[in-house]
């Protein structure tokens, strides 16, 4: 097929389990093929790390990388449910005063973090082999334990995946340009468009008021109810509600209804935090650009970076400190990513690329650091150019 042929297969290939049920819907979508004395690459593409690219992926297919371990998963979804019934416990046990609602709420806001990483491993189609698997119990992950539309999660993350930090094409960056000015390239358009949203040469220090603390509370909240009812995902909104009915009938007889109010904001606050740092620090330092239609390896590979090994770094972030291959691999099982890890920075050292990995707090101050350059970048722009 076409589709093949010019190198659009590899997203094509990440993405999806059961490719020969997908070509069947995509056949419609067939115009033709190219004449054989036709170009079949195209030249903003590197044939060759294409070629070795695929190669890579074909020897990871045959090492059984891409086979989940269903006791990792199971067991993990068991951790996140013992510590949603401790954080009950605690209330139940020793009350409501200030100690026992603040630590139960740590132990909520871990609760949703946490799922928060399983129900991405279900909606990237990484713990079962069949699709339909995965996607029920996605919906129970994100839609009960955590109270979001699979849906939006699935319209968001895709778009993401498949051209990350391309302006108007990841929603992730969509924060440029009426919040934040990012990456240099589109700062310094910013700014010689003598535009001006914010205060953008200030913005590495109002990210710590409307970024992490707000993301989740503030906006996330009201809007993940807007998208079900607008697009009619009924079925996603009553596994939502499922959970805020479960929520409120757990907490109400104990804390009240302020009380009960007051400790799910808490844990949106815990979870909103601990969500952003880690989602934006493999990211917003990043190359952030105009899409460029380059091959998916080199698009994934300058819009990602990982973050050192260790069992608390892959606690905390739910594996994404292995984002490079993550990007590279949607579908790969998170707690196979270090043993590609390897075969991954061999081939960047072979056509020159930068495999970035850092030291976790180092990512986290690389956000900081990166909002403060493009800020700076924007404000040179808007004043002498």
């Amino acid at each position: 097929m076409l589709f093949d042929r010019v190198g659009c297969g590899d997203p094509f290939i990440a993405f999806h389990l059961d490719k020969t049920l997908v070509r069947k819907y995509m056949s419609p979508l067939l115009i033709g093929e190219l004449a054989p004395d036709q170009p079949s690459f195209e030249p903003s593409k590197n044939k060759k790390l294409v070629e070795d690219f695929r190669e890579l992926r074909a020897v990871v297919e045959k090492m059984g990388l891409l086979n989940p371990n269903h006791t990792f998963f199971l067991l993990y979804l068991c951790h996140i449910l013992v510590l949603d019934v401790a954080a009950w416990l605690v209330i139940w046990y020793f009350g409501a005063s200030t100690l026992p609602f603040l630590f139960s709420a740590v132990l909520l806001g871990t609760v949703q973090a946490q799922a928060g990483w399983l129900q991405h491993d279900f909606g990237h189609l990484s713990v079962f082999s069949k699709s339909r698997w995965n996607h029920w119990v996605h919906k129970f992950v994100i839609g009960h334990l955590k109270g979001a539309p699979a849906s939006w999660w699935n319209h968001l993350h895709f778009q993401h995946h498949a051209k990350p930090n391309c302006f108007r094409k990841d929603p992730d960056v969509n924060m440029h340009p009426l919040f934040f000015a990012l990456g240099k390239t589109l700062s310094v358009e910013l700014g010689v468009q003598k535009k001006k949203f914010m205060p953008y040469n200030h913005q590495h220090k109002y990210f710590f008021i409307i970024g992490p603390p707000a993301l989740v509370p503030l906006y996330f909240q009201w809007y993940i109810f807007y998208f079900a009812v607008q697009r009619k995902q009924w079925v996603d909104l009553a596994w939502m509600l499922s959970f805020y009915i479960r929520f409120f009938l757990t907490y109400l007889p104990f804390l009240g209804l302020k009380g009960t109010l007051g400790l799910h904001l808490l844990v949106r606050f815990i979870e909103s935090n601990w969500f952003v740092w880690v989602t934006q620090m493999n990211h917003i330092p990043m190359h952030i650009d105009y899409d460029k239609n380059v091959d998916w390896f080199s698009t994934q590979l300058q819009a990602t970076c990982n973050v050192h090994q260790s069992f608390f770094n892959d606690w905390f972030s739910g594996h994404l400190n292995f984002q490079i291959e993550h990007h590279l691999f949607p579908t790969m099982p998170r707690h196979n990513y270090w043993k590609v890890a390897p075969l991954v920075k061999s081939l960047c050292a072979k056509h020159g690329i930068e495999y970035q990995c850092k030291p976790l707090l180092t990512a986290f101050a690389d956000i900081v650091h990166s909002l403060k350059d493009s800020g700076e970048l924007w404000l040179d722009a808007y004043l002498h150019k």
